[in-house]
């Protein structure tokens, strides 16, 4: 599943620490997302979607 996790955290000026406090995970959870070797569970996509104020579909686009 491909992702803008790091297109959003750049624009929003975080690093993957700074947004993984914020959404109460590790920052090795963030990493792992943005580099699409974790997908994360429905709540945390949802959590990240308000916090960054978009859609779950903008953020995350599931590949053919």
């Amino acid at each position: 599943m491909k992702n803008l996790i790091k297109v959003e955290r750049a624009r929003h000026n975080l690093t993957q620490a700074e947004l993984a406090e914020k959404l109460g995970v590790s920052r090795q959870t963030i990493h792992a997302i943005e580099k699409n070797k974790f997908n994360p569970s429905v709540i945390l996509a949802i959590k990240m979607a308000h916090f960054f104020e978009v859609t779950v579909e903008y953020l995350f686009d599931i590949e053919d």
